[in-house]
């Protein structure tokens, strides 16, 4: 696959992961496709990590060291700010869901942070 290809798969299933992880409580079959959509959204970036490119190395380094970072902030401020309005409570959450879309997406929090853990890895021991 070209890189252009698998960069535009990439921003394509992380926008569709943002765009559903705004469906309140899914279940049943709903639940079980966006978790493999939010599975897929890693394939693209492994296989650009597989084409051994320097600059697409640190690019997926980036980009996962980010994510994963910032859901962390974020998580943390929701925590902190949970007795505060119900509006800053919805702008956390709304950042949440478009930083980490995959996360809340899935439903399955671990898998997704588990996912750019390991997308953050193998990047950095590719050289």
């Amino acid at each position: 696959m070209s890189k252009k290809l698998l960069y535009v798969l990439w921003g394509g299933l992380f926008s569709l992961c943002a765009g559903l992880g705004f469906i309140p409580a899914a279940s049943g079959a709903l639940s079980g496709v966006m978790t493999v959509l939010s599975v897929l959204c890693f394939v693209p970036p492994a296989l650009l990590l597989y084409q051994r490119e320097e600059h697409t190395r640190v690019l997926v380094r980036n980009l996962s060291a980010a994510s994963l970072g910032l859901t962390l902030v974020l998580l943390v401020l929701n925590f902190l700010c949970a007795m505060q309005s119900q509006l800053l409570g919805r702008v956390l959450h709304i950042m949440l869901v478009i930083v980490s879309s995959p996360m809340v997406c899935s439903g399955n929090w671990a898998l997704s942070l588990f996912l750019w853990a390991c997308l953050l890895v193998a990047s950095l021991r590719k050289k």
